[in-house]
């Protein structure tokens, strides 16, 4: 089996992608039918987020800025702090949050990185730890940004140097010597792949932990009431990922787990769930889409869908041909190749207020044979 895949590697090598240039771009984006590969560059969680100034913000895991082996390694896992208990190459993940913009998804200009752990919260509290630990294994991992009251917030999530060292920030611009707030202070903690989501009513929410939920209290200073878990009403959403929206009167709640339920076997799948209120109860779990796992379902200026999607697997990517009925269940698998690649997503509300979402690119909407559970 080894050797069955050290060919198929050889092969993807041979065609591996590459970026499109940006007429190209701009046509696929407007036909929103199959996926679309916008930039390259070592990434995982990609997210996106559209600003009031008019451009798409990218941001994600990625390798601290000028690191070479983001070249020389294009294929690195990522994983950490297991990879060297799994025997493989130490991770490539870096300790800044690092920003790309564009005004049309096709053109991106490198913003810059706003903020790193060293300049974080926990620096501040513990600097034994981040003294005592090569920078190598400091990770920062997930961030995700919102615009917010004339600053900028962002949260991520972090297992090293301090273990479960999440952050809430807030900055008042992206440049390297912007001023940096952290209102939660320590309750931020232990909050893996924070999220945050701001109702109708201009409350915002945090969700973690795949997944709990809570009102924040105004500036971001704190959780405004006890956290409640939100799961589908048939099983969990997933075991990393989660994030919320709000698509008509509906909130929409999305998950990441792998498809045959077994840690990195399969494929990297995004899921959904729905409820009248924030706090639920919620529908059963449903399918969004194949090898879309801890993607962002975001909503471009024309009013259409699309989800992020990366490079998550044990082998290089695998050729689009004959996927959708392939079994992938020996170990992680994707066709997503390194870089960024958004979907596109049909969301629509039905006559009875729910709504459906689905991936429209067919070698994404369709669930595969490992699919443990059926849709």
């Amino acid at each position: 089996m080894k050797k069955k895949f050290l060919l198929m590697a050889l092969l993807v090598f041979s065609l591996a992608a590459t970026a499109q240039n940006p007429k190209e771009i701009l046509k696929a984006v407007k036909k929103h039918d199959k996926a679309v590969y916008l930039k390259p560059g070592w990434i995982r969680d990609p997210y996106i987020y559209l600003a009031p100034d008019g451009f798409y913000y990218l941001t994600g895991t990625t390798p601290t800025n000028g690191d070479k082996r983001e070249i020389e390694d294009k294929y690195n896992l990522g994983l950490s702090p297991q990879a060297k208990k799994l025997g493989l190459k130490p991770s490539l993940v870096g300790y800044q949050v690092r920003v790309w913009k564009s005004k049309d998804l096709a053109n991106w200009e490198y913003v810059g990185e706003p903020f790193s752990l060293d300049r974080g919260f926990w620096a501040q509290q513990q600097p034994e730890a981040f003294k005592n630990t090569p920078k190598e294994e400091w990770f920062l991992w997930a961030p995700e940004m919102y615009y917010a009251d004339g600053k900028w917030v962002a949260v991520h999530t972090s297992p090293s140097p301090v273990k479960n060292g999440a952050n809430l920030i807030i900055m008042d611009n992206l440049g390297k010597s912007n001023k940096l707030e952290f209102p939660m202070g320590k309750d931020v903690r232990d909050k893996h792949d924070p999220s945050l989501f701001r109702d109708d009513d201009g409350t915002w929410y945090m969700t973690w932990s795949n997944t709990l939920i809570a009102p924040l209290k105004p500036g971001f200073t704190g959780l405004a009431a006890d956290p409640v878990r939100i799961d589908p009403s048939n099983r969990v959403i997933g075991h990393e990922g989660a994030t919320l929206k709000k698509i008509g009167k509906k909130y929409v709640h999305f998950g990441t787990a792998w498809s045959t339920d077994q840690g990195r076997k399969g494929s990297y799948n995004l899921y959904y769930c729905t409820s009248d209120n924030i706090t639920g109860p919620y529908s059963e779990r449903r399918f969004v889409g194949r090898f879309l796992g801890h993607g962002t379902p975001f909503m471009d200026k024309d009013g259409k869908w699309w989800c992020t999607a990366f490079f998550n697997g044990n082998v290089p990517p695998l050729p689009k041909n004959g996927i959708q009925t392939k079994d992938l269940s020996e170990t992680a698998q994707t066709i997503n190749e390194q870089g960024t690649t958004i979907v596109p997503l049909e969301v629509k509300i039905q006559k009875d207020g729910d709504v459906y979402i689905r991936a429209i690119d067919p070698d994404y909407a369709t669930p595969g044979p490992d699919e443990v559970q059926k849709f």
